[in-house]
């Protein structure tokens, strides 16, 4: 059998505090909400063609074996591909709402190389935020 990954479909990250983790990603991120489903812990977010699930810990589908919130076993990041790329104007913006902020590199990804910005979310999962590509892959 032959397939091709076209796209990441979604991510799926385990959240401890689910109301808090859902402000960050809908607030400051700028997810859209596309689904609700609280009855089993999880909230999908809409980022580009992509979705972010968040699952609540101890949810009706959560699967404790994946490691504890926080702890670096539960995902080690996701990469979000954003335009317009203002490495300045990004971190004002993530400072001025108490973001911690990692190192901003160009790095590699899907599309080549391109300038790239490490944040955390309120659980301490890491984000990359990426640019477009200053050279194509």
């Amino acid at each position: 059998m032959n397939f091709q990954i076209l796209d990441i479909d979604h991510v799926v990250i385990r959240a401890a505090n689910l109301d808090v983790m859902t402000r960050f990603y809908r607030d400051v991120l700028g997810c859209a909400l596309e689904k609700e489903q609280l009855d089993l812990g999880l909230i999908q977010l809409r980022a580009g063609r992509a979705l972010i699930d968040l699952l609540q810990v101890g949810g009706r589908i959560d699967r404790p074996e994946s490691g504890e919130p926080g702890a670096g076993r539960n995902m080690d990041h996701v990469c979000l591909r954003v335009e317009p790329f203002d490495a300045d104007a990004l971190k004002t913006w993530f400072a001025a709402r108490d973001v911690r902020l990692g190192e901003q590199a160009l790095r590699y990804g899907a599309d080549g190389y391109g300038p790239s910005l490490y944040l955390f979310d309120p659980e301490g999962n890491m984000v990359e935020l990426k640019g477009p590509p200053t050279q194509a892959a």
